[in-house]
């Protein structure tokens, strides 16, 4: 059974244990057809290579969701996101690992902001921070 942390449970300067995602050209291509980005440089090498890129990469909405993921798997089921600010740097091309780090930035009346940091062997991918708002724990 997973649990959500409770307000009470989180302190400011905690750090989120990392997750690392190997991007397989079956997760670039598949993500990107999950959330219907048909734009060939997430799926075609040719054309990826053509306009300047080294190989297919990760799209934003992608990026965006494996954030989410990984704020939400340390939070737990109960989390409300309330706000998410990204700032997108190199690519996340196929064959890379993306690793995500994060850690308690600030907790203030009742939210707790997660800063996230995404890198991959060129450097930060992404960058910013993960606003949620947990449970209160059981007085």
């Amino acid at each position: 059974m997973m649990r959500t942390l409770t307000q009470e449970q989180v302190e400011v300067g905690s750090v989120l244990p990392e997750l690392s995602l190997d991007l397989t050209p079956t997760v670039v291509v598949s993500t990107a057809l999950a959330t219907m980005d048909f734009t060939p440089v997430h799926h075609d090498v040719e054309i990826a290579r053509a306009q300047g890129s080294k190989d297919i990469f990760l799209n934003i909405l992608t990026t965006m969701g494996l954030i989410e993921r990984y704020v939400t798997d340390w939070a737990g089921p109960a989390a409300v996101i309330r706000r998410i600010n990204v700032k997108l740097g190199v690519p996340a091309y196929a064959g890379d690992r993306l690793s995500l780090r994060g850690s308690v930035a600030a907790h203030a009346e009742g939210e707790v902001t997660v800063e996230v940091r995404g890198m991959v062997s060129l450097g930060d991918h992404a960058t910013g921070t993960v606003t949620l708002v947990l449970p209160a724990g059981q007085p």
